[in-house]
């Protein structure tokens, strides 16, 4: 079992940046596909990009794509987010998550908030 803690989320300007991160804790993390998902007010939790766990594959929604980038780093149990050019509907809880058989291991969130 993995834990997994976001961290990097506040209040940007449209137009700015962030970077999310997300540590994990425990063994299973380096071979398994990590992702971010966000959550706005009044709305289902959706996908914003996933990595495989060499990096090779990567996946992004189309809302994001050109502007989020996702990495991780295995040494370190890390993965993160890069999201440039934010927008007004940026704005949600981003979480972390594991890929097993299904999502899992999610994370508390961290609050992404982008004023317009």
């Amino acid at each position: 079992q993995v834990q997994l803690v976001e961290s990097g989320g506040g209040l940007v300007q449209a137009g700015g940046s962030l970077r999310l991160s997300c540590t994990a804790s425990g063994r299973t993390f380096s071979v398994y596909t990590m992702g971010w998902f966000r959550q706005a007010p009044g709305r289902e939790r959706e996908f914003v990009a996933s990595i495989n766990w060499r990096g090779g594959s990567i996946s992004y929604a189309d809302s994001v794509k050109g502007r989020f980038t996702i990495s991780r780093d295995n040494a370190k149990k890390m993965v993160y987010l890069q999201m440039n050019s934010l927008k007004f509907e940026d704005t949600a809880v981003y979480y972390c998550a594991q890929r097993i058989t299904t999502w899992g291991s999610w994370g508390q969130g961290t609050q992404v908030t982008v004023s317009s």
